[in-house]
């Protein structure tokens, strides 16, 4: 989104582009999950409908001259379940990977009450912390170095109905998300999971998948099956605001954006981790789009100085690759105010 001609909060715009495919490779059946290894992002996990997970490795298929149409991993992961996607990769130990089924198979198989499990995840800094959720509506938090691998360290009822995902957050080492078919995102903070830090309700229908900004610790994403995605902010002014009634009708004041213009369902999204505010999305009418949210948007959407500013300095330090997490904190009074227009400079403001 951009802003219009005027410099206003509302316009729009796309960029014609070619998109040139660099590379393809031959899979078998359908491809419902694609993650690349954090440390080496040549090798790539994938999961099908059917039980195993394939390892490919790009460098391999892009200097091969073979033209074949035969399906040729480096690994071929044995599985369970058929209909589960869920896959992690550990981003502090090369060759990690988590896949979630009725078992858990990282070194070893860890166990829970035998119900699906249908998401992992791992802690984003501690290597042997890991996240399961599922069917049964627990949230479960594993430690591969306790002597019982079949007992998960940590149990929560985390909603009332499925649990489809859950979310590690990269800054904040304690907090997390889930998300659930009731149609709710819970934040919680490992160190007391009794009970939940926030509940969001931004959502109409069950949610499938949910992100943290990799730029910011408390701005999130989250999508269900019917066609809508958002973008939360979690922080204390943000939950806490007060709003009129005229705010209120565009949701909660946590609610930065909304898109729900996908024609079909959206399968999967991924943030771009270089570029702040850019987003990739799937869906099932084979279609995949890349959006960047507009700073004018949500300066609009909140009403808020802070935001805006917050937002121009991030994008000030992209190409420099000197973004600062500081600047992008919970607390945006922090940021520096910009410097006075020329009329206020002229009324003396």
């Amino acid at each position: 989104l951009q802003p219009d001609n005027n410099g206003g909060p509302f316009g729009s715009g796309f960029i014609k582009r070619e998109i040139k495919v660099d590379l393809k490779i031959n899979h078998e059946g359908e491809v419902r999950r694609a993650r690349y290894m954090p440390q080496n992002s040549q090798i790539i996990a994938t999961k099908t409908s059917l039980p195993d997970v394939l390892i490919f490795n790009i460098g391999t298929h892009r200097t091969s001259t073979a033209h074949t149409t035969e399906c040729n991993p480096i690994l071929r992961l044995k599985g369970y379940a058929t209909e589960i996607y869920g896959l992690s990769w550990n981003p502090n130990t090369e060759g990690d990977l988590l896949r979630a089924g009725i078992n858990l198979d990282p070194l070893s198989t860890c166990k829970g009450d035998g119900k699906v499990v249908e998401v992992v995840a791992w802690h984003c800094e501690k290597e042997e912390i890991f996240g399961s959720v599922g069917d049964d509506q627990p949230l479960m938090i594993w430690d591969t170095r306790t002597n019982n691998i079949f007992e998960p360290g940590l149990t929560v009822n985390a909603h009332t109905d499925n649990v489809n995902c859950i979310a590690f957050n990269p800054f904040l080492e304690y907090t997390l998300l889930t998300g659930s078919a009731d149609k709710t995102l819970a934040l919680w903070d490992l160190r007391n999971l009794s009970v939940k830090l926030a509940t969001f309700e931004s959502h109409k229908h069950a949610i499938s998948r949910a992100e943290w900004l990799p730029q910011c610790k408390t701005i999130f994403a989250s999508s269900n099956p019917n066609e809508q995605l958002c973008i939360l902010d979690f922080s204390q002014g943000q939950i806490y605001q007060q709003q009129t009634p005229i705010n209120a009708e565009d949701g909660p004041p946590e609610l930065l954006y909304i898109y729900d213009r996908h024609a079909a369902k959206i399968s999967d999204f991924s943030w771009n981790p270089n570029k702040p505010f850019v987003i990739c999305f799937v869906s099932d009418d084979k279609k995949a789009q890349v959006w960047q949210i507009g700073i004018f948007y949500l300066y609009y959407r909140n009403n808020s100085e802070k935001y805006f500013f917050c937002f121009h300095r991030l994008n000030e330090h992209i190409d420099n690759d000197d973004i600062s997490m500081e600047a992008m904190s919970g607390d945006r009074g922090e940021i520096a105010p910009p410097p006075p227009t020329a009329n206020a400079a002229a009324n003396g403001s």
